[in-house]
């Protein structure tokens, strides 16, 4: 297989419960910018192109199976919680001696590709670690060194002394070895610690018993080795998360109001000049055209907007196309299928759905518009429904170019109204309404004399 690294294979730590988390979830299902921990991981393992990835999942962890069915990894059990050496050994069966194995952690959602590339290169001879600065009260595992600063052996915190715990170089979990050389160093892991778990940090020591070199790698921000042990460490993690999306959307060239109050939970890319107002959240995949301007409180998914755009307050889009100088809302839903010719409008609340409306069209207020294709330059009033289904299908309303269409009025589909068309005010439409002609119905309008109104 070719690739960044030919005869890289990658090992997933997945098996954790999780207990801090409080909940029935396992861990690495919680999502951050709304997708599970893992699949970031599994992102970053992918874009270095290695040659297997191997999950290794905990006993009922069958849920992660199933989130992840179609993601091409190689699943391995550890049946029971007996610690990360553990877990790497029951990986080792499927590992090939000629790789590298790179060792990631599930629940370490923001590790960049280049900090890894560099820790594998490092790996090349013997093995490496990641590590990283760690505050005092930080409980990660600390890195000794001997008297020549090379790395002699790592800690874990609860067996550590006092004088050990206040070395600030912390190890994050993350390290790159040989295939070959794991099978000899695992075997020999023992479970002599305060936790009576194989710790696969022991192998540290081995090496260096062995007189293989141990290298050490610092990732370029802290946030790639932090993971998540409780929603409080969720919550940081996903404002980092955003905080660096929010610069780089701000690189490309767009204006966001407050960078602390967007959402960004799949891939949104902007041309120069977007403003985006605070409190929007944009999920899966969004694209917004130069110059367009998005309100607050938006919620977009899965949608295009085109240049000179303009999305008011409160809005929700999905799966919609927005056509250029177009206006929405406020308070309006765009929902799958809608696609707005150049300056549409479509405004508060307004629903439409599976629809196509025409150049310079109208919906301006309190309409419901499903299953229909709207010509140009048509006019909706207010409150104007099409009654697109009658309980067993969905039928079309077409409405040709210049038509004009009253408030309050229900098109009953299948219905066409021609071009030119005028639909009174109050009309319920079960025909075709001609080109070009009036078409209403109402029933005569009568005042009865006399006539009380009841009183309690």
């Amino acid at each position: 297989m070719q690739g960044l690294f030919p005869s890289l294979e990658i090992i997933v730590l997945a098996a954790g419960q999780g207990r801090r988390m409080a909940s029935s979830l396992p861990k690495v299902l919680h999502t951050l910018a709304g997708r599970p921990l893992l699949a970031h991981v599994l992102d970053t393992a992918a874009a270095l192109a290695p040659r297997a990835i191997h999950v290794v999942y905990g006993h009922g962890g069958e849920r992660v199976r199933e989130a992840f069915a179609d993601a091409g990894v190689d699943w391995v059990v550890q049946p029971a919680q007996k610690g990360t050496g553990d877990a790497v050994r029951c990986a080792l069966p499927h590992l090939d001696d000629r790789s590298l194995a790179l060792v990631l952690l599930g629940d370490v959602p923001l590790i960049g590709r280049d900090t890894l590339k560099a820790l594998c290169e490092r790996a090349s001879d013997g093995a490496a670690l990641l590590t990283f600065e760690a505050a005092h009260e930080n409980q990660y595992g600390r890195i000794v060194r001997d008297a020549r600063g090379g790395v002699a052996r790592i800690v874990e915190w609860r067996d550590a002394t006092p004088d050990e715990r206040r070395i600030r170089e912390a190890n994050s979990g993350v390290l790159a070895a040989p295939v070959a050389r794991l099978r000899h160093w695992i075997p020999r892991l023992t479970t002599a610690n305060a936790q009576g778990e194989l710790y696969l940090t022991d192998i540290v020591a081995l090496a260096v018993a062995d007189g293989v070199a141990v290298a050490t790698v610092s990732p370029a921000r802290a946030t790639e080795v932090e993971g998540v042990n409780s929603r409080a460490d969720l919550a940081l993690l996903e404002r980092a998360y955003q905080e660096e999306r929010a610069q780089a959307l701000m690189a490309s060239g767009a204006q966001l109001m407050d960078p602390r109050r967007i959402d960004v939970r799949g891939a949104l890319t902007t041309g120069r000049d977007v403003l985006i107002d605070v409190n929007c959240v944009f999920e899966g995949q969004v694209e917004i055209g130069e110059g367009a301007r998005i309100g607050p409180h938006c919620v977009i998914r899965d949608s295009r907007i085109a240049s000179g755009a303009r999305i008011e307050a409160h809005c929700v889009l999905d799966g919609a196309e927005v056509g250029s100088g177009c206006v929405v809302g406020p308070f309006a839903r765009l929902r799958p299928g809608t696609v707005l010719g150049p300056r549409a409008r479509v405004g508060n609340f307004v629903e439409v759905k599976a629809s196509r409306v025409g150049t310079d069209s109208k919906i301006n207020h309190l309409s419901y518009v499903g299953d229909a294709v709207i010509g140009a330059g048509v006019n909706i009033g207010a409150g104007v429904i099409t009654c697109n289904y009658d309980g067993a299908r969905k039928h079309r309303t077409v409405i040709g170019d210049g038509a004009f269409i009253g408030s309050d009025t229900q098109l009953v589909a299948p219905v066409e109204v021609g071009a030119g068309a005028t639909v009174g005010a109050g009309t319920t439409l079960t025909k075709d309404a001609p080109a070009g002609e009036l078409t209403l119905s109402r029933v005569g309008q009568k005042t009865v004399s006399g006539w009380r109104r009841p009183e309690k």
